[in-house]
């Protein structure tokens, strides 16, 4: 369904994203590649993100794709946020608001109102541990914008489906899988400069692995798998990002021997593209996720994947595509060994993802899935 365009001046509908803010390190949510895509999709989109960020990375990428961007600099929970997001929509001429994670769907909710414009939201985790009380009255009022305000909530896995509902929410959820921009052929010569940069020789295989360096992403359990590989396996673990486990973990490497040899830290700011581009296969060793980007970035570079078996991580990776493990050291170390020793299984896993992201996660049928929800709110029913 193709959204409707303005009756006077054959416009597209505008459409804001309303997200918590554009740090890179924060939750990936693809805006940037929702915007690449969203011209073949008939969207004209712009993004109000309630806090500003130093790291402009995503605010210079979408920009460069033209497409309008405010950051409120406001801090959580301040009560300027509404109406300072509701002249910021009035301002961009948005005809739709769609909010995504945490605070943000509540503003997103109550300036949609004020503004007599729908709300669309996305959830985006999977994760019942709430920390204190405080965490339970922030996910009940988010529950509560859902029911009175928002128009359709868009889920991104099954799973998450069935958690939501879990929760007695009341609201009905669609099924929106996520999507990101098909990265196109290997640069083999990028890739032979990476790999080199790293110290990563043409017998040697690398896994990479660009999970934060956050507690729950599961870094310390991919590296009491690494401490358990046999000293002989032809594996470079490259770790890429940051955060705040970051020195912790440079540290454990530098002191353990089985580590120090073997595990690479990748620049702060490296592009996760070009590493993946140098991978021969990606370790995603986190605690939990409903559908992880990184993920699709792998199975669209035509790499396989080790994985937990958490969330909606299944419905990504299958025993085509990849290998799921419990979240098991020695497991995961088995899956490693096993993929490192067979060249032939990595290249049939890889080949097998990247058909698998054509058909159902490339950037261009997401945004026009998305185009068809917006549709589905906009356009008046008949009576």
């Amino acid at each position: 369904m193709a959204l409707p365009a303005d009756p006077l001046t054959g416009a597209l509908v505008k459409i804001t994203h309303l997200v918590p803010s554009l740090h890179p390190g924060g939750p990936e949510i693809g805006l940037v590649d929702l915007a690449t895509a969203a011209p073949r999709a008939g969207l004209d989109i712009s993004v109000v993100a309630l806090a500003s960020t130093s790291d402009t990375a995503q605010v210079s990428a979408l920009r460069r794709l033209g497409v309008p961007v405010v950051e409120l600099g406001l801090a959580p929970l301040d009560p300027r946020a509404v109406p300072r997001t509701a002249k910021a929509l009035r301002d961009q001429g948005a005809q739709l608001v769609h909010s995504h994670l945490g605070h943000a769907d509540v503003v997103a909710a109550a300036a949609a109102m004020r503004n007599r414009i729908p709300a669309v939201s996305t959830l985006h985790n999977v994760k019942n541990d709430l920390a204190d009380g405080g965490d339970r009255v922030r996910r009940t009022a988010r529950i509560v914008a859902r029911q009175r305000f928002v128009k359709r909530t868009i889920a991104i896995s099954r799973v998450q489906q069935d958690w939501y509902r879990g929760l007695r929410a009341a609201v009905d959820t669609v099924l929106v899988p996520d999507g990101v921009v098909d990265p196109g052929p290997v640069d083999l010569a990028e890739r032979n400069r990476r790999r080199e940069a790293l110290g990563v020789d043409d017998r040697e295989v690398l896994a990479v692995c660009t999970n934060p360096m956050r507690r729950d992403e599961g870094l310390e359990l991919l590296l009491d798998a690494c401490e358990a590989l046999p000293d002989e396996l032809p594996l470079v673990v490259a770790l890429c990002g940051d955060g705040p486990m970051r020195p912790y973990l440079e540290s454990r490497v530098d002191d353990t021997d089985e580590l120090d040899g073997r595990v690479r830290f990748a620049h702060r700011h490296t592009d996760h593209a070009s590493l993946l581009n140098a991978a021969d296969l990606v370790v995603y060793p986190a605690e939990y996720g409903a559908a992880p980007t990184v993920l699709l970035r792998a199975m669209a570079a035509g790499l396989p994947v080790v994985s937990t078996q958490v969330g909606g991580i299944p419905e990504i990776v299958g025993p085509t595509t990849g290998v799921l493990v419990p979240q098991d050291a020695r497991r995961m170390a088995d899956a490693l060994v096993a993929l490192t020793e067979d060249a032939e299984r990595r290249a049939r896993l890889g080949a097998a993802a990247r058909a698998r992201f054509l058909a159902g996660h490339e950037a261009v049928g997401w945004a026009e899935r998305l185009a068809a929800v917006y549709a589905s709110v906009l356009t008046p029913t008949s009576t």
